[in-house]
């Protein structure tokens, strides 16, 4: 705005003022403080609003440049060191501890929060994995607990949300490492659901994820080059049992349906092994069926054979070879022989619990390149499958018990022991996955 007026009396010596250069939506504060009232500076910006304040001071009013200016300063991570030094160190920190490096300074709650700090760990080969243990009590609730095996502790964890804190038949699977997914299962009131969730273990947090295309429960589940399938079980109405199945993909996060399986089934087992997803279940008439689905070619085909007349669970297939349990306890394992299509025996632990209920295999997992089998008492055993020596007698490295060392621990144990030999049916572990951060 260039705009001059006489002012007495300068004005009649051949004197003019030059109005001050402001924004016309401006309060007059930003006008020059020599005007000393808003009365004169109103004559030289005219439309410009009324400050609420007319004695504020205008040095208050700082341009916004000067807050960015301000907020590119932050503190170091670590003082004395350069962020990237600091980075180094803190990923180094034991994973059980970081739940109180997130409570130390905002820096380090957003460094936690954020993808980078556990990518990093992954990359270096420094991640640690985790158990995590999904447990139905005897009064029939979902809880879940997390077991630390580098200091053999367990680990406190967020609850359950409220719509499987008593559902049946619900999925669970872990995609990209650090995501545990609820999926389906039947709520005691609503019914079948499609609703899916994820816990994240680097946030340990809960989050919703897109629903199923289909309503189902008592389904079998798998993940396959980090997609999670879905395929058969129930759902309520008529057509009771189900022969549909869907995939969901993360990256695109959605759900799509695949080829639907050659029988409806309700899956009781499920394994990958070889690239195919192994189903064994009943039909619609209460019959055994076993399918393998082939994701390359999106098609299912019936098997038979040695592999599924000696298929019991729980099994796992790592390092190529297919492991399953051989006795209740989990004390006996067996490899499955693809050149003989036979189960041979593999190792004996030459320590049997028992076959009581609550002393029985609930799942085996694989964790820091072993296997380990988690029975419903919460007790846990890692067996090396890898070591060229399988007599256990020689090698007191090979069949390790490692819940329940140390007073705590084992009194931790025996409470588990107690109450799932008190619920009888009623209390076991209902899935078991590892998560690595």
């Amino acid at each position: 705005m260039d705009q001059t007026v006489e002012s007495s009396p300068n004005a009649r010596r051949g004197f003019r003022v030059q109005a001050p250069l402001v924004d016309s939506v401006s309060c007059y504060c930003k006008v020059d403080s020599g005007l000393k009232t808003v009365a004169g500076a109103r004559k030289f910006v005219p439309g410009s609003k009324i400050c609420i304040q007319p004695d504020i001071n205008p040095r208050a009013h700082k341009p916004k440049n000067s807050r960015r200016e301000r907020t590119r300063y932050q503190p170091p991570l670590l003082p004395g060191l350069p962020d990237d030094i600091a980075i180094a160190c803190l990923i180094r920190v034991p994973r059980v501890e970081h739940n109180k490096l997130r409570l130390v300074c905002k820096r380090w709650y957003r460094l936690l929060a954020g993808n980078f700090f556990y990518s990093l760990r992954r990359s270096l080969g420094i991640a640690e994995e985790w158990v995590y243990v999904i447990k139905r009590d005897r009064d029939g609730r979902i809880s879940w607990h997390a077991f630390d095996p580098t200091y053999q502790l367990w680990q406190p964890l967020p609850p359950v949300p409220g719509e499987y804190s008593a559902s049946l038949g619900f999925g669970c699977a872990v995609l990209s490492g650090c995501h545990l997914y609820l999926f389906g299962g039947k709520d005691p009131l609503k019914g079948s659901m499609r609703r899916v969730i994820f816990y994240n273990a680097r946030t340990n947090k809960w989050h919703r994820a897109p629903d199923m295309l289909r309503k189902r429960h008592f389904f079998g589940s798998c993940v396959i080059n980090n997609c999670l399938y879905v395929a058969g079980g129930e759902c309520d109405g008529i057509q009771r049992t189900l022969r549909s199945a869907e995939v969901y993909d993360p990256n695109k996060n959605r759900w799509s349906f695949i080829a639907d399986m050659s029988t409806a089934m309700v899956p009781f087992i499920g394994v990958v092994y070889d690239g195919k997803w192994f189903l064994k279940g009943l039909g619609s008439h209460r019959e055994v069926l076993s399918e393998a689905y082939v994701p390359e070619t999106n098609t299912w085909n019936r098997i038979s054979g040695g592999m599924v007349a000696g298929w019991r669970n729980p099994s796992i297939s790592m390092n190529g070879k297919l492991y399953a349990s051989d006795c209740r306890d989990g004390c006996k394992l067996r490899v499955y022989d693809e050149a003989t299509n036979a189960w041979n025996r593999f190792i004996d632990s030459r320590l049997h619990l028992g076959s009581s209920r609550a002393l029985e295999a609930a799942a085996i997992v694989p964790i820091n390149g072993k296997l380990c089998i988690i029975r419903n008492n919460m007790s846990i055993s890692l067996v090396d499958v890898l070591s060229p020596d399988k007599r256990v007698e020689s090698n007191p490295h090979l069949w390790e018990n490692i819940s329940g060392k140390g007073h705590i621990r084992n009194l931790f144990t025996n409470l588990w022991s107690s109450i799932a030999g008190r619920g009888g049916l009623r209390s076991h572990i209902v899935h078991c996955q590892v998560l690595q951060v």
